[in-house]
């Protein structure tokens, strides 16, 4: 139930990335903080993207030195202190077969010594990612086995970042700023948008309340516009597949396949959790209404599967999807003609006529860093005492070294390995969470236990059974694990709400 707490220092309004990193930032720094977010924690943009992160070869290959930079220093800090427990070092191999130039496998190899020196100046060391080089044509088939023999050359291996999941950290981030006093509320909408508050709306008890602020700050990604007129977006689509990782081996390094003709573009077939794999992904406009949820459309799958298809040695057909989804990037509006892959990804803070601070464009590695923009600003135009920003060395909760207390437990046996990269130093306290049940997985051969749904309700603010299998565990992005495991989610929630007075 919504409250009326007075003024607060700070308003954020949207519970994705970047709207919990700006509520982090600012509780860190000691202010007052409410964040609002009108649907669930990582609802949009944030929890479909490739799970990378980047360290800016990409932007640097289009000439964004900028970009380039920031986005190693911030993977630099995320693999390194911020959160190592759920970022990996992934390889990624770009193989030397016919349906690779070899224009495309020169440039791609100077890009990955590029990409090298950008690990460097972040001084990121190479015990957490090596440094590029050659593989054999042995070594290129036992990263990835499905890859084509046709005049195989072996090819070359470079080494990037990879989250668990882009939705977990998001909540990491949402409970580490909570644990520094920030209130985090979820289907909660805003309107009436000003520098100095807002209505905020309960969706569950349909109440009302006026919120007063000294600040404003609109993180609400591509719906930043519905809520100040001044901000002009275009939207670009992002689309990936779902496989099984059985279907193309098990692999255990990501297949990078330059784009037909192309230098500088790549389709991506990227190993994640629960046995999965996520081929992506496209860059398309999309105009027009924002929907909730963003759908592939048929010719970006057919451009997905023809692309990596190139550098298989059995071509993909549809029949081997598994699920598909698609996010929608809040860019800010470019010159006409000008295609959103060439758009930059730098983000940008200003003040509204409203008053509100908005933050725009950006990507899912730079989160921090565009918080601390916004949060700087709004102090500047708040007038508000400012501290200074310490998330640059603040870790977030499960991660070595995080504030954040970890609840005693007395777990009925070691965590697994999944579950300790779900949640780091809290894997056992999530655990215990289940009792003696917890243990058990939620359907046959979905590698997430009872305990870990229990935890989504008591711990990370899910309020049903779709928080839980879209956003918290992923389940969802293959419809028939999630129509497999939806009986005992639903049951486990129910369960674990009815603990808590009505």
């Amino acid at each position: 139930m919504l409250a009326n707490t007075g003024q607060v220092d700070v308003l954020v309004i949207g519970g994705g990335v970047t709207g919990a990193g700006v509520a982090l930032d600012a509780a860190s720094r000691g202010f007052s903080v409410v964040l609002a977010e009108s649907h669930d924690l990582a609802f949009g943009t944030s929890r479909w993207s490739s799970k990378l992160v980047h360290g800016g070869l990409r932007y640097l290959a289009s000439g964004d030195l900028a970009v380039a930079h920031e986005s190693a220093v911030e993977r630099h800090r995320l693999m390194t202190r911020v959160a190592p427990h759920l970022v990996r070092t992934l390889p990624q191999l770009l193989p030397f077969v016919d349906g690779v130039s070899m224009k495309q496998r020169a440039v791609g190899s100077v890009g990955f010594l590029l990409g090298d020196g950008l690990r460097r100046v972040a001084r990121t060391p190479s015990a957490v990612l090596p440094r590029p080089r050659r593989a054999s044509v042995a070594e290129s088939v036992a990263m990835f086995p499905a890859v084509s023999r046709r005049g195989i050359r072996g090819g070359m291996v470079a080494m990037d970042g990879q989250l668990i999941d882009d939705a977990r950290l998001v909540t990491a981030i949402a409970r580490t700023a909570a644990a520094h006093g920030a209130k985090i509320l979820t289907r909660v909408r805003a309107t009436g948008v000003t520098g100095t508050g807002a209505t905020l709306h309960d969706a569950l008890s349909g109440e009302s309340v006026q919120i007063d602020a000294r600040v404003v700050i609109n993180a609400a990604g591509v719906w930043a516009g519905e809520l100040d007129p001044d901000i002009h977006l275009r939207p670009s689509r992002g689309t990936h597949l779902v496989l099984d990782a059985a279907t193309l081996g098990n692999p255990t390094a990501a297949l990078t396949v330059p784009h037909p003709g192309s230098i500088s573009r790549f389709v991506f077939a990227l190993p994640v959790q629960l046995g999965r794999i996520i081929i992506g992904l496209t860059d398309v406009d999309a105009p027009g209404r924002i929907p909730d949820v963003p759908m592939p459309t048929d010719d970006e799958i057919d451009f997905l599967l023809a692309t990596l298809s190139r550098a298989l040695e059995r071509p993909l057909s549809r029949s081997d999807i598994r699920g598909s989804f698609a996010g929608l990037r809040p860019l800010v509006e470019a010159r006409a003609g000008e295609s959103t892959a060439d758009i930059s990804r730098r983000h940008r803070v200003e003040v509204s006529s409203n008053g509100s601070v908005g933050i725009l464009g950006g990507k899912l590695t730079t989160y921090r860093a565009m918080a601390k923009d916004a949060v700087d600003l709004a102090c500047r135009h708040a007038g508000l005492s400012d501290p200074g920003c310490r998330t640059d060395r603040l870790p977030l909760v499960g991660a070595p070294g995080s504030p954040v207390p970890v609840a005693a437990t007395d777990a009925p046996r070691p965590p697994s390995a999944t579950l300790r990269a779900r949640f780091g130093s809290e894997a056992a306290s999530v655990l215990a969470s289940g009792g003696s049940g917890g243990a058990q997985r939620v359907a046959d051969g979905i590698d997430v236990i009872r305990a870990e749904v229990v935890f989504a309700v008591r711990a990370e603010g899910a309020l049903d059974a779709d928080d839980v299998l879209d956003r918290r565990t992923r389940i969802g992005l293959v419809p028939q694990d999630r129509d497999a495991a939806a009986g005992v989610v639903t049951e486990v929630v129910a369960e674990t709400l009815a603990e808590f007075p009505a």
